[in-house]
């Protein structure tokens, strides 16, 4: 992948070198629309559409979809012959806080440059950094940034945030969600190791306590929990969120390989599983064995951040490509980034579709064939013989160049 610092891509109708695209000569000449995505094979889970459509965008939102648009002006089109269309991917589970997290990296770099139109910050902010993340952030992104508020205040910029229950205030958590309700789509709560025996009981209260307050859901990291994961789901309600399900320790297998009786209940009762790749969170050898006991995530995110944006991770759509290598079928892996998401999460405006009416958050693909390289986040290795190549990217009617 390269460099990602601010220099290594490039963002906006400049960069668009090598697309295809046409324009015309004058907006009197144009007609109706503003960019017509032409001759793509439309992937809409929300729609239950898997077809070749054009895509006629007009003010920054679908205007129309049909079989064909040949006949309608328009200012700019774009082909996709050949391609894939789907609504904008929306990346659950990022760390973009670049600069005062550990871990952020600049949202364009993993956002808009890889094919993706919104990311889910993963509680990189807690209460008393979150206004930093708003301002020069959300703010300065193109790609659209939307976070879940870490339940301790300062976030991830101490070691072990949970680790010390005077960062864990309900009331303060809740204050600072309803305040920036726009932004702030839900709260997030990281088991990790090193929690005194007992405490993340407390944290998961404090967690919950603060959620049912501001009305949000919770997405859990789960592996570092000290006490039976049974007793952590207890705190979960439909509509929350299980992350790093698949990781090689701590995941919802038990101890015989098979999926957690507790955690299967969770699923009955509407929690939801994300996969959050991440440096450290997606095995092969258990994905593999989760998914033959009928068992899928509902989400596929890439907990993609600045140690591992050059491997193994990548970006989103390298994520939704090793899926497919595991025999997920690519409309079930569209659908875990874009009308799912767009379910759980309340962003404000209707992502995760092309419904006429809807924004126009659009993503293009190139469904490669050839032999690809996989690598989990211990190292296992596998051959597949396709991956989504990000193509373009449309945030509100704009298309922006990808870097290839």
């Amino acid at each position: 992948m390269g460099d990602l610092s601010r220099r290594s891509f490039l963002i906006g109708s400049a960069g668009t070198a090598g697309l295809a695209v046409t324009r015309g000569r004058t907006a009197q000449q144009a007609g109706p629309f503003d960019l017509v995505i032409a001759g793509g094979q439309v992937i809409d889970p929300a729609q239950n559409l898997a077809a070749p459509r054009d895509i006629g965008i007009r003010s920054g939102r679908i205007a129309r979809i049909a079989e064909s648009l040949a006949a309608d002006p328009a200012r700019e089109r774009l082909d996709a012959r050949g391609r894939i269309v789907t609504p904008g991917l929306i990346d659950a589970h990022v760390h973009v806080y670049d600069g005062v997290a550990s871990v952020g990296i600049e949202a364009d770099a993993i956002g808009l440059n890889r094919g993706v139109t919104a990311v889910i910050d993963g509680g990189s902010a807690g209460a008393t950094t979150f206004p930093g993340f708003r301002a020069y952030v959300v703010r300065q992104a193109r790609t659209r940034v939307y976070a879940l508020l870490n339940i301790s205040s300062p976030g991830m910029t101490v070691p072990n945030e949970t680790s010390d229950l005077a960062f864990l205030n309900a009331e303060t958590a809740a204050a600072v969600i309803r305040a920036n309700r726009d932004v702030i789509v839900g709260l997030k709560v990281r088991m990790l190791a090193g929690l005194p025996p007992g405490q993340d009981l407390e944290v998961m209260r404090r967690t919950r306590a603060a959620a049912d307050l501001a009305g949000v859901p919770i997405t859990l990291h789960i592996g570092g929990q000290t006490s039976p994961l049974s007793r952590i789901l207890e705190f979960l309600r439909p509509g929350d969120v299980i992350t790093h399900a698949l990781r090689r320790d701590g995941s919802i297998l038990d101890a015989g390989g098979r999926v957690d009786v507790a955690v299967r209940s969770a699923l009955r009762d509407g929690v939801h599983l994300d996969v959050g790749h991440g440096r450290g969170n997606l095995d092969f050898d258990v994905a593999e064995r989760v998914l033959a006991q009928g068992v899928t995530p509902t989400l596929i995110s890439s907990d993609v951040h600045r140690g591992n944006a050059v491997g193994p991770v990548f970006d989103l759509p390298t994520t939704l490509s090793k899926f497919l290598l595991m025999g997920m079928s690519l409309e079930a892996v569209i659908h875990c980034a874009t009308s799912t998401p767009a379910r759980i999460f309340d962003f404000g405006a209707e992502l995760g579709t092309l419904r006429e009416g809807a924004p126009a958050d659009v993503s293009v693909f190139e469904l490669v064939d050839g032999e690809y390289e996989f690598v989990d986040s211990g190292g296992k290795r596998r051959t597949g013989t396709r991956r989504l190549a990000p193509y373009a990217a449309i945030r509100d009617g704009r298309w922006f160049g990808l870097r290839t």
